[in-house]
């Protein structure tokens, strides 16, 4: 559990440095690029065998990740924490927060059924199948 969870954190070193290291701001962030570079060590991982060992092999990174994922409510509590301490911006600029939150929650709507549609358009439909 803890190689797997280091090589979880080594793909986000690995992603930050990378985006550190090109000393230009990349629109990506460096914890995203960490991502898929861990997305592409497991999809070669599945393709060669050879690479199924350590903390990749056995579903390591994949109980690593549950774990995380089970305790993820934890996470919140420091932005809880940070919210509370700034109550005064809140009440100062609550209105504006409150439009740019409900924006941003429409536009990622549109954006989620715009990726729904044009996946769905390029699956093949169940009549279509042999």
């Amino acid at each position: 559990m803890i190689a797997s969870l280091s090589l979880i954190l080594l793909c986000q070193l690995v992603g930050e440095v990378a985006v550190r290291a090109l000393g230009v701001p990349v629109p990506v962030p460096g914890p995203v690029v960490g991502l898929v570079f861990l997305l592409l060590l497991l999809l070669a991982r599945d393709r060669f065998p050879a690479l199924a060992r350590g903390p990749l092999g056995d579903d390591g990174v994949e109980s690593a990740s549950r774990a995380m994922l089970a305790n993820l409510s934890l996470l919140f509590v420091p932005a809880g924490v940070g919210v509370v301490q700034k109550l005064d911006l809140l009440a100062e600029h609550g209105i504006a927060i409150l439009v740019i939150l409900a924006v941003s929650v429409i536009v990622t709507l549109l954006a989620t059924v715009a990726t729904f549609v044009a996946a769905s358009s390029l699956l093949p439909r169940e009549e279509d199948r042999p």
